[in-house]
């Protein structure tokens, strides 16, 4: 299945039954008083997350959802049918918003949450309830109001614990591969992930999410390849892994690239807590070496730690480092 992030759609409540002007009419009876019903209250429409759906794919081809209208009142005070609502499903961890205004409607980052998008409207008054002692004969009534409409973006921020960040070919495919039964493709040419993709990650009883996204280049703040589209889904995360090929020729710049364009997206992105995995280490004998000397020139002061996804060396350490790390926040 494709993986859709972002859609716009329309909602339209139900308009709420009219009312009915009816008088009781029977044979005996002369002067029946007034016995209209009320109309039915109109459809709303729902939206709910739904743990078995993961992207918004649906809603691109399907734009438009109406809610069905409520009933017009009847005769002998009986009431119109209201509408059924309907429920629109969508992934855990969706985000809605209105579309004027940018305010946001609803988080739905748990499974089963609902948010009511468009309120249907109230169905009208029959005229049984305008009598009274000086007007015995209402033919008065009400018409029921219409349902709320509006124009709503969607847009899906997946759920993790720790995200993947790194430029095309620096590992993080084969790192996910790895550390959990995630099986995203490996290849060696650049920008094979294409779409994010999740593993669970399992330390002895403890467990955590990593997402992996597309690589970063320069520029993709503004646009550039593939990985820009794709650092919305790192806002929920509590952890960052960058991962660093050791062997490229100035693993130290390639390193610094990655947190320009961390900080240019979204300040608040960039101050998430960032460990740096230095990757390839099975291809260099001076790895630990030469990782330490690019810690140097950066000034880091975080954990870093020296890994081969290919092998594995140092995958195990990392791990259980970061389920330690997420026990204690």
């Amino acid at each position: 299945m494709k993986f859709i992030d972002e859609a716009k759609i329309e909602v339209h409540a139900g308009k709420g039954g009219d009312g009915m002007a009816h008088f009781r009419r029977e044979k005996y009876i002369r002067r029946g008083g007034p016995d209209g019903g009320d109309g039915g209250r109109g459809g709303s429409v729902w939206a709910r997350a739904h743990r078995n759906i993961n992207t918004l794919i649906d809603y691109r081809f399907a734009r438009i959802h109406r809610a069905d209208n409520g009933k017009r009142g009847g005769a002998s005070d009986c009431n119109g049918a209201s509408a059924d609502d309907i429920e629109l499903r969508m992934p855990v961890g969706t985000l809605i918003r209105d579309e004027e205004t940018g305010d946001l409607i609803a988080d739905l980052a748990k499974d089963g949450e609902r948010a009511l998008l468009a309120r249907g409207g109230q169905g009208g008054l029959g005229n049984v309830h305008f009598k009274s002692s000086i007007n015995r004969s209402p033919r008065q009534f009400t018409r029921g109001e219409a349902g709320e409409s509006r124009r709503v973006a969607l847009e899906l921020r997946v759920l993790a614990d720790v995200g993947l960040l790194g430029l095309p070919n620096a590992g993080k495919s084969s790192f996910i591969r790895t550390v959990s039964s995630a099986r995203p493709k490996v290849a060696d040419y650049p920008f094979t992930t294409l779409n994010p993709s999740l593993g669970v990650v399992r330390v002895g009883e403890a467990s955590f999410v990593v997402a992996d996204i597309p690589g970063l280049i320069e520029g993709a703040s503004e646009g550039a390849g593939l990985g820009h589209q794709f650092l919305r889904h790192l806002g929920r995360t509590r952890l960052l892994l960058q991962l660093v090929d050791l062997t490229a020729e100035q693993p130290a710049e390639s390193a610094r690239t990655i947190a320009a364009e961390l900080k240019k997206y979204d300040e608040a992105l960039y101050r998430k807590p960032r460990w740096l995995l230095f990757n390839k280490a099975d291809a260099l004998e001076d790895a630990r070496e030469r990782a330490a000397k690019v810690v140097r020139q950066l000034r880091w002061t975080r954990p870093w730690f020296t890994i081969s996804a290919l092998t594995g060396e140092g995958c195990d350490a990392v791990s259980k480092a970061i389920a330690k790390e997420l026990a204690r926040k």
